[in-house]
């Protein structure tokens, strides 16, 4: 304190004259004071400390103004835990950029399309891809490549003609869309006749069109269809296909379903082999259930004979992409077919014909016939774009829209004697609907309701089980109120992630569902207890179904491409009797 009075000076003068002398030379002795010390930037420490994060609320050194507002430069150090970067997808960081829905698409389709595209890396001006050729367009994409009038004109002039829509045969029959070009040039010419219509393919909402009229071309993507019978006889010796009920089996197959008690399947009986990939569903036959149609990602269509031989009868192919969904008609006549491709397919199922062809632009998820007599000439398919559209058949011609999902619809499920339906979606909701009216009459959703991507009513008609994505089975009244049933709840099995089956036994006494560890789980419908799991396949078992007339018959498949049909002990007993009572009355008789 004495050094500082001393450098300071005092205002005593009266005091001793050797005090100057001595005050002198304490000043020289003495380190001055500075207020502001000169901050060293060569410190590391110092450095550390001067970093100012974006989060902090306090700054603990003392900087300029330049320094706090100094943008940081340099690259991130990658051994820095503490680094602001988060990692957000397996491989890094990325980044969002400033790039239209429009933009994305257009670079997308013209990279798809002739093979280059716009650098998408920031203050880029070069391409990615097939340079030679983004040289010869200059960089146009396939929004402005379009083709001018005259040469629209001239392309479809190479065009055949699209016939009479009363023709079947013969050369003035309707070809419509799907004819050909007179010459092998112009097919790679119809490639432009895309970029016409590349606004409306990116518009946000696109109006449904059919496969008749001129914008199909867009979306018509599918394969030529074909048929082939694969089995070992086309008639039998009365002259009956494959479609004849047969009636000399123990079970009865022209009975009402559910009039027999059911059981548990317990018994591996057959296992079928055609599919490449991952079966998609399986459908029984209405009513008799003696043929079996499958669909799978490998694009193909089969029939299968469930009795006899349980043969491969028929193979469908028609569609470029995997199948999602197929459905009989209340016959079993004709069945339809809803793909990837964005084609949905009418089939005759005897001879195996491409009927009619249906689209909208969007991937169909489910379709399914009106049960209605009066009505099944019209069907309801729930789409990727959020709608249920509503055919029909004769015409072709879109009757209905239901528009009130907000994600892609997964499940179209007939109550209420087919006056109503009920719809589930990936946006977690329930809606009921009227048939025919396009306001919904019920909504469903809760905070703790998951997606449910498949759905399955009750014998009885007064409820539906909803395959819910939480790992859990839920019950929904099927009645005006749709209420739900939080004490009925059936638990055990893991199907998250997975689109997997759920169905009632005939008798309703019993709830079946697949698992993702390729087991098949059944429930008691009124205790709520699991009742049976077995290991039915190596893969996820996602597609199950129970046969109409027998008491203990189930067919399930999966993503092994293998379709498993198993039956009780005791169903396979009576079998093997019944086929031995049919072969020794063809023994000869003692002489």
């Amino acid at each position: 304190m004495s050094a500082l009075v001393a450098g300071y000076g005092s205002s005593d003068e009266s005091g001793d004259e050797a005090a100057p002398a001595l005050r002198q030379a304490h000043v020289s002795l003495i380190q001055p004071v500075v207020a502001a010390p000169e901050v060293s930037t060569e410190n590391p420490m110092e450095l550390q400390m001067m970093i100012a994060k974006p989060t902090d609320t306090q700054i603990m050194v003392n900087t300029s103004y330049s320094d706090l507002s100094r943008p940081e430069q340099g690259p991130t150090n990658p051994f820095n835990q503490n680094s602001s970067i988060k990692r957000n997808v397996l491989t890094g960081a990325v980044e969002a950029q400033t790039i239209t829905d429009a933009m994305f698409n257009a670079q997308q389709r013209t990279y798809n399309t002739y093979g280059y595209a716009r650098d998408p890396s920031l203050n880029a001006q070069g391409f990615v891809g097939n340079q030679a050729l983004a040289q010869q367009f200059e960089g146009s994409d396939i929004v402005e490549r379009k083709v001018s009038k005259a040469g629209l004109a001239a392309l479809k002039a190479k065009r055949e003609k699209k016939g009479d829509a009363s023709v079947l045969e013969g050369d003035n029959r309707y070809l419509g869309p799907w004819a050909a070009y007179n010459h092998a040039e112009a097919a790679d010419e119809d490639e432009m006749d895309d970029g016409e219509y590349a606004d409306e393919a990116m518009a946000p909402e696109s109006h449904p069109v059919i496969v008749q009229d001129r914008d199909a071309d867009v979306y018509n993507t599918s394969a030529e269809e074909k048929t082939e019978f694969l089995g070992s006889e086309m008639y039998d010796y009365q002259g009956r296909t494959y479609m004849h009920v047969p009636q000399d089996l123990d079970v009865n197959l022209l009975g009402e379903p559910g009039e027999q008690e059911c059981f548990v399947p317990k018994k591996l009986v057959h296992t079928w082999e055609a599919h490449a990939k991952a079966v998609s569903a399986v459908r029984f036959f209405p009513r008799s259930g003696h043929l079996l149609l499958s669909s799978g990602m490998d694009s193909q269509i089969k029939l299968w004979d469930v009795y006899h031989d349980r043969e491969l009868l028929r193979s469908y192919s028609g569609h470029s992409k995997a199948v999602r969904d197929v459905t009989f008609n209340n016959d079993g006549r004709q069945f339809l077919s809803a793909s990837y491709d964005k084609m949905i397919k009418l089939w005759d199922t005897e001879t195996g014909q491409c009927i009619s062809r249906f689209t909208t632009g969007k991937i169909p998820y489910v379709v399914k016939f009106n049960p209605d007599p009066a009505l099944h000439h019209e069907f309801l398919t729930g789409m990727s774009d959020k709608k249920i559209v509503q055919f029909d058949i004769r015409s072709g011609d879109v009757i209905q829209e239901y528009d009130h999902h907000l994600g892609p619809v997964n499940t179209i499920t007939f109550c209420d004697e087919n006056r109503r339906f009920i719809t589930t979606s990936d946006d977690k909701s329930l809606r009921a609907w009227d048939y025919g009216i396009p306001v919904p009459i019920k909504y469903v959703a809760e905070p703790y309701m998951h997606s449910m991507p498949a759905v399955a009513l009750h014998p009885n008609g007064k409820y539906v089980a909803c395959q819910s994505l939480d790992n859990n089975v839920c019950v929904f009244s099927a009645t005006d109120r749709f209420k739900a049933h939080r004490r009925k709840t059936f638990k055990g099995h893991s199907c998250a992630g997975y689109a997997i089956d759920v169905g009632f036994s005939p008798d309703g006494k019993f709830l079946f569902s697949g698992d993702s560890g390729g087991y098949a789980v059944f429930w008691d419908w009124k205790t709520c207890k699991m009742w049976k799991k077995w290991k039915a396949h190596d893969k996820p078992c996602t597609v199950l179904a129970m046969h109409p007339q027998e008491t203990s018959k189930l067919v399930t498949a999966g993503y092994d491409g293998l379709i498993k049909t198993k039956t009780s002990i005791l169903m396979s007993i009576s079998m093997a009797l019944s086929m031995t009572l049919v072969i020794i009355p063809s023994r000869s008789p003692p002489s």
